[in-house]
């Protein structure tokens, strides 16, 4: 970057001075220095501070390298900053010149004379020549020897010498003579050199420096080059030179990277890309680039049209409001409102935003006379632009798109998210027409999370038509799975076959299989299962229920022979029955691999082999090599080694053991006393089927989520404080309804309960949270309940047993005694089916204003250390009695109640 001087007279002993003012504000900051000649009015090539690879992220100084070196003042070397390295004198001295803006005064004479015994290398010389002419420096003491080792130049810049040096600048030597002989306050006052002493002495009455740690002033101590670019930084303030690359104004364009600034009559534009730093006038702290907010006053520093470096000076939008009665449009873009009785006539242009009361863009035509609007105006131009008309309240015509957040058909009410992420809330009636695919529906068909356009006219719903969102289900039988597991074939009740694509993860269903998967499906042209298929509004199958089998099915059968050539299998069932099946390419095979073939599962087929068939008439259709058995322990006979289950599809297994490893969730070194009566398990077999080999117990864990990694299907959950991690990869993952969802649906701050087969997580389903006002207790001691209409409308009743919980916000107990009719509480179920009942701290505040880019809502404190900023959920139910309102149609001095879960707004109810 190339840093141009303004043309200036020479800056005034006070602004010199400034410079050391702040070399002493502080004791710790960074600085590069060039290392190439300088010639008279030369320039100098700035780096930005994020290219600097020693200077990381939060680093203290950060501000103050990002700053100067955007300016232009410090210089980079080969990409590193070397922030803890000393400042010599002539280093120190260059800097101040830079800063001063006074290079257009160095000479190009290096053969210039300084004092005797002032030795510096030739790039500096005209530096310290300088400013020997500008009495920064006194020749005298300058020049005295010193007996210290290596030349005046390279010394390492001392405090002292530098408190020296600024009082000197400051024109306030003789008031540092007459407190020559007074001591400091500082605990090493005996260390600072008599002829200082009286320098230090006007410092501190000045205010112009500080200790250092245990109330030291550490005289002979060295500076940093993050401290010295921290001083020059922070005396900026009492600089009056501006510089070419440095522009303050106001934000009129914002995007990810651009930036708009108006500067003295018009705007000039900034590209903003990763090295650019963004902070704010009175903090140390690197600020997000999302804090940055439009019509705001502030300093970019920058190369040309790339910016470096961007501080926000003034925080404060530089609008000022007008609000009126819309009356009507004019020819020549002009917009007229009624206040007090007198009509104001605005001027707008395609740069003016018009929103909707909801803070959607709308077109001008949209906004209905009679309706309540606000006018912005900047303020910081003469021509005082409109730039924002927001309608407050009163009559929307408008179209849209958006998705459905929630029903009430008792209310005939809506609310919709649009693209804008706000919410928007309509009741429709008789005269409303809701369509999809030019099919006319009912307001009862319309589902949450359907995309949809809509019409809004006079504020009630006009028309809405689902662009996505329509759940279908149909019935056939299944012909065939795709190879690769991506779709399947059905034939329709009428004959038809037609071929779908799958979901990721589709849901399977099937009577008697626990978590069975898309392998234990039959497909056949003539006996393929009965089945029910969701579809998702993309068409693609997210569930598959199985109906009716048709063929036969024998479980536990044994091998009797097998004829490789013939590919007969016979079989004896559990009831000493023989029977003979074909096997065949379109059976389907399962055994203990990912990839079964028939010449695979040839082997396995010896005399006394256990087996589940299933066959039409004596085609096999499946044909699974029994390894694991899944049920309920019912019976543990220790004595004879033998444990009975009982499998999900009712049949009882007496099975042996003899040492068998058992895995359990939680648990390293689970052992054989931790299988009880009762408990869900896996039983693996050994190699003869005729034994135990492992116990996997089965246990579902509630977690919250932490965090998600969508690559490696890795989660990170935290339940009673303590935080783990597993596997998603092979869990089988639903939603709080029951419905099939990807990896993507699971996101921090869910609740999840997740079920293990041993220590892997074999299903994972999102938790219902209801949030809502209790408008029953029932206190009985046989049934306590409590009854809950959230906030779409919907009541619903939770049992209250003995297992259940009832927390305050903060986690700690409560009774069935603290819950009242009025309450809010977030309710959900643990993994044991029990209520668990949070109930939402509330406060009455007064409303102050709504920040819409925070999503922050601000009250008026009552006391000096009261909170008065909350985040606002995205899907907050906001109301005065029955009707809902919108953030923007509070106005100051409102009385509100807030109702906050984890801190957040979840409901505001307007008094």
């Amino acid at each position: 970057m190339v840093q141009k001087r303004s043309n200036h007279s020479l800056p005034s002993k006070k602004v010199v001075s400034a410079v050391l003012v702040g070399m002493m504000a502080l004791s710790s900051g960074t600085a590069v220095f060039a290392d190439t000649p300088a010639t008279t009015g030369a320039s100098v090539t700035a780096a930005s501070a994020g290219q600097f690879s020693d200077v990381k992220s939060g680093f203290w100084a950060e501000k103050h390298i990002y700053k100067l070196a955007a300016q232009g003042i410090i210089l980079g070397d080969k990409g590193l900053f070397r922030p803890n390295d000393y400042v010599t004198q002539q280093e120190a001295v260059t800097m101040a010149i830079r800063f001063a803006g006074l290079q257009n005064k160095l000479s190009t004479d290096t053969a210039v004379a300084l004092p005797e015994n002032v030795v510096v290398n030739n790039y500096f010389k005209p530096y310290v020549a300088l400013a020997f002419q500008q009495s920064l420096l006194n020749k005298a003491s300058e020049s005295a020897a010193t007996g210290q080792k290596g030349t005046w130049g390279e010394r390492k810049a001392s405090r002292e010498w530098i408190t020296e040096v600024l009082v000197r600048a400051l024109g306030k030597e003789s008031q540092a003579s007459a407190a020559a002989s007074k001591a400091t306050t500082f605990a090493d006052n005996g260390k600072i050199s008599a002829s200082k002493r009286g320098f230090v002495n006007v410092a501190l009455e000045l205010g112009l420096t500080n200790g250092v740690d245990g109330n030291r002033f550490d005289p002979q101590g060295s500076v940093t080059r993050a401290q010295l670019a921290t001083f020059f930084s922070r005396a900026e303030a009492y600089n009056n030179i501006k510089y070419d690359n440095s522009a303050e104004g106001i934000i009129t364009g914002l995007s990810d990277n651009k930036l708009d600034l108006y500067v003295d009559g018009s705007v000039k534009s900034y590209a903003l890309d990763a090295t650019t730093g963004y902070f704010t006038k009175n903090s140390e702290t690197k600020i997000a680039f999302t804090e940055l907010k439009p019509y705001t006053k502030v300093m970019v520093i920058g190369s040309g049209t790339k910016a470096g470096y961007v501080e926000v000076t003034d925080p404060t939008v530089q609008l000022e409001s007008t609000e009126g009665t819309f009356q009507k449009l004019s020819p020549g873009n002009i917009l007229w409102i009624e206040t007090n009785s007198t009509f104001q006539q605005f001027t707008y242009d395609a740069g003016t935003t018009f929103l909707d009361q909801n803070g959607a863009k709308i077109d001008p035509s949209a906004i209905a006379v009679g309706s309540k609007v606000s006018v912005s105006r900047e303020t910081f131009s003469s021509a005082k632009k409109t730039v924002i008309v927001q309608v407050k309240s009163g009559i929307v015509n408008k179209t849209g798109t958006g998705t459905l957040q929630s029903i009430d058909t008792a209310t005939k009410s809506l609310v919709i998210k649009n693209d804008a992420g706000n919410l928007e809330s309509y009741t429709w009636d008789a005269n409303s027409f809701f369509s999809y695919q030019n099919e006319i529906l009912s307001p009862s068909e319309l589902k949450a999370g359907s995309t949809i356009n809509y019409t809004i006219r006079n504020n009630m719903i006009q028309s809405i038509e689902l662009k996505q969102g329509v759940e279908r289900t149909i019935r056939g039988s299944l012909y065939e799975v795709g190879a690769n597991g991506s779709t399947i074939t059905y034939k329709r009740d009428g004959g038809a076959l037609e071929v779908k694509l799958l979901a990721s993860k589709p849901e399977i269903v099937i009577s008697g299989i626990s978590a069975p998967l898309l392998s234990d499906l039959i497909a056949d042209s003539t006996a393929g299962d009965q089945v029910q298929i969701t579809l998702n509004p993309d068409e693609q199958v997210t569930k598959i229920e199985v109906l009716n089998r048709q063929m036969e099915q024998k479980r536990g059968a044994s091998v009797v022979s097998y004829e490789p050539k013939t590919k007969l299998l016979t079989l004896m069932d559990a009831n000493k029955k023989p029977f003979v099946v074909t096997l065949d390419d379109k059976t389907k095979l399962v055994y203990n691999t990912a990839n079964p073939t028939l010449s695979g599962i040839e082997s396995l087929l010896t005399t006394g082999r256990k087996v589940n068939v299933s066959y039409l008439t004596n085609r096999a259709l499946s044909l699974e090599v029994i390894y694991q058995y899944d049920g309920k322990v019912t019976a543990i006979d220790t004595a004879a080694k033998k444990m009975t289950v009982v499998t999900p599809g009712g049949e009882t297994l007496v099975l042996p053991y003899s040492n068998p490893a058992v895995q359990a969730y939680g648990k390293s070194n689970a052992s054989l006393s931790d299988v009880k009566i009762g408990s869900d398990v896996a039983l693996v077999l050994n190699a003869t089927q005729d034994a135990i080999s492992s116990i996997l117990l089965k246990s579902t864990v509630q977690f919250e989520v932490v965090d998600m990694n969508y690559t490696s299907s890795r989660i990170t959950v935290k339940k009673d404080g303590v935080t783990s991690q597993f596997y998603l990869d092979k869990a089988a993952l639903t939603g709080d309804n029951g419905q099939a969802v990807e990896l993507a649906d699971i996101r921090a701050g869910q609740i999840l309960n997740v079920t293990f087969n041993g220590t892997n997580a074999a299903a994972a389903q999102i938790v219902k949270l209801t949030t809502g006002q209790i408008t029953a207790v029932d206190s009985s001691a046989a049934s306590p309940s409590i009854t809950v209409k959230d906030y779409a409308g919907t009541t619903e009743t939770f049992k209250l047993g003995t297992g259940s919980k009832i927390v305050n916000d903060a986690g700690s107990a409560l009774s069935l005694g603290n819950l009242a009719a009025g309450n809010r509480v977030e309710v959900r179920k643990d993994e044991s089916g029990n209520a668990v009942v949070k109930v939402l701290n509330v406060t009455t505040q007064t409303y102050w204003k709504y920040d819409s880019y925070a999503k922050e809502i601000y009250v008026k404190r009552q006391n000096v250390n009261d909170a008065n900023q909350y985040t606002l959920s995205p899907g907050a139910y906001i109301h005065q009695g029955d009707t809902i309102l919108t953030v923007q149609s509070l106005k100051e001095n409102d009385t509100i109640v807030l109702y906050l879960n984890n801190g957040t707004i979840v409901e505001i109810q307007k008094q």
